[in-house]
């Protein structure tokens, strides 16, 4: 009888590793391995063409030289530019899309979908309805004339003062999609004995929203915070769409710039050592988000 249940657990524990197995392989290959990669490139001198051989040990030296050239140092501001604008204002515009959409309103499936169409669209192919509609001569600077709002052409791809609006734009677009959904089925989630409740003790409407809505969506408003936070540390299509064919880096990014050490000009440790500086930044934030959440997320 022993042997029997010993054998039975043995073919158990053989089942759960063999579903595990896929897994935990992928995530051996494909990140782990990666990642250590990443780590010890950081510290060699090495071009890809060159070959093992020539492999040179510097230490922290590529560390020192992304910070001492300008591009690195100017493309981490823009990130931050980035993740300061695109994350607050995406998941700011889609509560409020949520909102009317989650109350009777006409059309409602067909405005989510028309929503979520930009999320699973092709980001070069949107990127570049965008770089076309912002042009000197495009559609954006023809509307803003006629309203008289501006007297001369905006460049907006050129001048560094405008080049990061468009990008902003159209990140902020194409992931409003995704978080409606979320939004929209925490919403529905909020019991309906609430705002009966705050009916009862005398709420508006825009108490019942800021006192009872977002604090029941708050965990929800904090998964996208720091998803939307990682994502947008690693925006790389949209920029690279709009810099594609120029010499303009004032809207460059830290992964445009790691493509580019890595795949222009071969230089693997360098590349590697942007990608490292660039993860401890997302653990440092993330690390920073999961300490404020106490505050005011409720569960």
């Amino acid at each position: 009888m022993k042997k029997q249940t010993t054998r039975l657990r043995r073919n158990e524990n053989l089942v759960g590793w063999a579903f595990v197995a896929p897994t935990m392989i992928s995530f051996v290959v494909l990140t782990a391995f990666p990642f250590l990669c990443a780590m010890f490139l950081s510290l060699v001198e090495w071009k890809f063409f060159n070959g093992w051989k020539k492999l040179k040990i510097v230490g922290i030296q590529n560390f020192i030289e992304i910070f001492t050239e300008g591009d690195f140092v100017m493309a981490l501001e823009n990130t931050f530019v980035y993740v300061i604008t695109i994350v607050p204002l995406s998941i700011i515009l889609s509560i409020i899309f949520a909102y009317c959409m989650n109350g009777r309103i006409f059309g409602k499936k067909w405005l989510r979908m028309m929503f979520f169409i930009p999320y699973i669209s092709s980001i070069v192919a949107v990127g570049t309805v965008f770089k076309f509609l912002f042009r000197e001569d495009g559609i954006v600077n023809n509307i803003l004339m006629s309203l008289s709002i501006i007297a001369e052409p905006i460049k907006w791809n050129i001048d560094p003062t405008f080049s990061k609006i468009p990008i902003i734009l159209l990140s902020v677009w194409m992931s409003i999609g995704y978080q409606l959904i979320l939004f929209t089925a925490a919403m529905q989630n909020v019991p309906v004995s609430l705002y009966e409740a705050g009916k009862i003790d005398g709420a508006n409407s825009f108490k019942q929203f800021t006192k009872i809505t977002l604090p029941m969506i708050s965990p929800t408003i904090f998964y996208l915070v720091i998803t939307r936070t990682m994502a947008v540390f690693k925006i790389f299509g949209s920029v690279n769409v709009f810099t594609m064919g120029t010499t303009m880096d004032s809207n460059t990014s830290v992964v445009v710039q790691i493509y580019r050490a890595a795949f222009s000009s071969y230089k693997f440790g360098t590349a590697s050592a942007m990608a490292v500086v660039l993860w401890v930044l997302i653990m440092i934030v993330t690390a920073l988000n999961f300490w404020g959440q106490k505050k005011w997320v409720h569960y």
